[in-house]
């Protein structure tokens, strides 16, 4: 029988964070971007609840702390969205590479 261990959750975590800043690096598009960083947030909250779990078997800090990404990352996502909207409004698309021309 297998357990998991902290090391399992730690190679999880490096590869939400790979990919992430992967998806962030080559999307041109601002919601490809936004998919990017919540895959960022998300490698920080599995390694806060994991380092919670294995290493401060005394108390729920590390959930409290994910539960402030979370909130977090909602009010980014809800900002975001907010400026995507705006941004195609304003020029009728999405790529980033176009935002110069919104220098005022």
């Amino acid at each position: 029988m297998l357990t998991i261990g902290l090391m399992h959750y730690l190679v999880v975590a490096a590869v939400l964070l790979c990919g992430g800043i992967f998806v962030m690096a080559t999307k041109r598009n601002a919601i490809g971007i936004l998919m990017g960083v919540e895959l960022v947030l998300n490698s920080a909250n599995v390694n806060l609840i994991a380092f919670d779990r294995y290493l401060c078997r005394a108390g729920i800090d590390g959930q409290i702390l994910a539960l402030f990404v979370i909130v977090l990352a909602a009010a980014e996502a809800a900002i975001a969205v907010a400026i995507c909207v705006n941004f195609y409004r304003v020029l009728a698309t999405i790529d980033v590479d176009r935002a110069t021309k919104l220098q005022g």
